[in-house]
């Protein structure tokens, strides 16, 4: 797990926690704050997952080049 992976999970749930406590004082405004947090949050945690799967493919390469030399 790498550090975009975690700050797009903490984005996220803060957007989730952020757009519940809009509903609940009836503030559009931060229900679409919380919104804006969560997708940004996504993006995030997308990217840290595709650097993950980046590494992980190297690493796989890397082993097989040694594997077979």
């Amino acid at each position: 797990m790498n550090k975009d992976q975690v700050k797009g999970q903490a984005k996220n749930i803060a957007g989730i926690v952020q757009e519940a406590t809009g509903k609940l004082v009836d503030s559009k405004s931060q229900e679409i704050k919380g919104v804006k947090l969560q997708v940004e949050g996504q993006v995030q945690k997308g990217y840290g997952d595709a650097k993950e799967y980046a590494k992980d493919a190297r690493q796989a390469v890397k082993h097989a080049v040694k594997s077979h030399a």
